[in-house]
This record gives structure tokens, C-alpha cells and sequence, in this order.
């Protein structure tokens, strides 16, 4: 197949949870306060790296599916595990999910920053960036609100423009997120590096036509991001300027 050939880079967007912020126990918090609101028992906060990342709706189903035993708790230790298809399996009430998104919103947005910190070297990666005219742009499945909150929080205004999710644009990886920032930056899509830690950041990016990048720091593995068309891997933030550079 012929080398896919992409312009000099003038963005970068960025996934959310698990690429610019470690936010699992701010996930799990919000989950486990959730499922105690729905008469379930709370879940460990690591299987949280599982559950997240597909929008509140998929996060509810998959803690309901293990809570209730419709997906086995292997899967818990399968990094291959095929967490979309699993979630499909699940049979439970829609009123049920719907009424467990809303208490998930509710408790992200008490405290979205609970527990969260910066990845090592990130902010200096981006200031980096910015120093370069490097447009930046954050893309998430997180609820829009918290998204907002979280990154203003950690990153203050270093970020152009801040996407999560809106009932008015489908989640990742529909890839409307990621060209609704690229357009909002002023950029084509061929003109952006998308960096995030899971195979729906990989499936977003390929199918926005952005160069996409996998984070090995993120919550879920080296396999998952091969299998889902990483155009490239990285080990850590300082690596994120090197490849911006090498793309201008």
C-alpha cells in the first residue's frame, strides 16, 4: 500500500482522559457514586481504564454489564478485549442507562479534576508547541461541561479550542468531534496530528484523514493502538514536539 503523504502539520488535537491528564479516579469516583445512586455496588477504580472513553451512555452500560454479569470479568484482563462489541452484548433497561448517565454527568461535573494530574512533561510540551504557531485543540468523549472545566483547571487557556461531547455532534470515533476542532482552528484536516491513548483516538483520527498518533501512558495498550491504524507510537509528551517538528 503507498505511503499516505500529509502537509507540513499546523495542529495538534488531543484527546482528553489518559493523554493530557491522568483523570481515572475522577472517572471512577463519578462512576462508583453512580452505580451506589443506581443500588449497585462500586467498582475497583482500575477498571475504570476499561469503562471510560466511549461517552457516559457506554460507560454506564459497561459497569451495569460487569456489575450484573453480562460481561465476564476476564475481559477485565484481556488488553485485546473488544470493549465495543462487549457493551453491545449488554441487555439492560434504557431508562435505567439513561437515568445512570445523567447521575455520571452530575458527579463529573462536581468534581472533574478529582484525583487528576498532568502527565509529566506535557505542559512543557506544549508550551513548546505553541511557541512553534502550532494551533492546539482538545477532542473528547468526556460531557462537554466537565471536558471544559477540566482543561481550563489543568491547562488554563493554553488550548484554542475545547471540544467534549454535545448532543449535537456524535462521539469518537464518528470523526465530527475532530474535523468540527479542525475547522474551528481555521486548519484542514490533513494538517493535524491527533494524539490519544485508546482504539477509538486511533479509528477517530484515521477517519478525520488526520496523521494519528498513539500515547503509550494512556490507559489502554501498545496492541490496542497497532490494531486500530496508529500511524505512530510515542513513550512520553517530550516526544510530541519532536514528531510536530518533523511534520513542518
Amino acid at each position: 500500500m503507498a505511503e499516505v503523504r500529509f502537509p507540513a502539520a499546523r495542529a495538534c488535537l488531543f484527546d482528553l482522559d489518559g493523554t493530557i491528564l491522568h483523570t481515572l479516579e475522577s472517572i471512577a469516583r463519578a462512576g462508583n457514586l453512580m452505580l451506589i445512586d443506581l443500588g449497585f455496588s462500586p467498582r475497583p477504580v482500575d477498571e475504570y481504564r476499561f469503562y471510560c472513553g466511549d461517552g457516559s451512555d457506554n460507560l454506564v452500560r459497561r459497569t451495569l454489564g460487569v456489575c450484573m454479569g453480562q460481561i465476564p470479568e476476564s475481559a477485565l484482563a484481556d488488553p485485546c478485549a473488544d470493549w465495543r462489541a462487549l457493551t453491545a452484548r449488554v441487555r439492560v433497561d434504557e431508562e435505567l442507562v439513561r437515568k445512570g448517565s445523567e447521575r455520571n454527568r452530575f458527579h463529573l461535573k462536581e468534581q472533574p479534576l478529582y484525583g487528576a494530574y498532568r502527565y509529566a512533561g506535557m505542559p512543557e510540551a506544549l508550551v513548546k508547541l505553541k511557541n512553534r504557531k502550532i494551533r492546539l485543540a482538545v477532542c473528547s468523549n468526556k460531557p462537554d461541561e466537565a471536558a471544559q472545566e477540566a482543561v481550563r483547571g489543568a491547562y488554563g487557556s493554553i488550548f484554542d479550542h475545547v471540544q467534549g461531547q454535545t448532543a449535537d455532534l456524535p462521539i469518537k470515533p464518528d470523526p465530527a468531534i475532530a474535523l468540527s476542532a479542525a475547522a474551528a482552528l481555521g486548519v484542514l484536516p490533513s494538517e493535524c496530528l491527533y494524539f490519544g491513548d485508546t482504539w477509538t483516538d486511533m479509528r477517530t483520527g484515521k477517519a478525520a484523514g488526520m496523521f494519528t498518533v498513539g500515547v503509550l501512558w494512556g490507559y489502554r495498550s501498545r496492541e490496542e493502538l497497532t490494531a486500530n491504524g496508529a500511524d505512530a507510537l510515542i513513550s512520553s509528551p517530550e516526544e510530541i514536539p519532536l514528531l510536530a517538528a518533523a511534520h513542518m
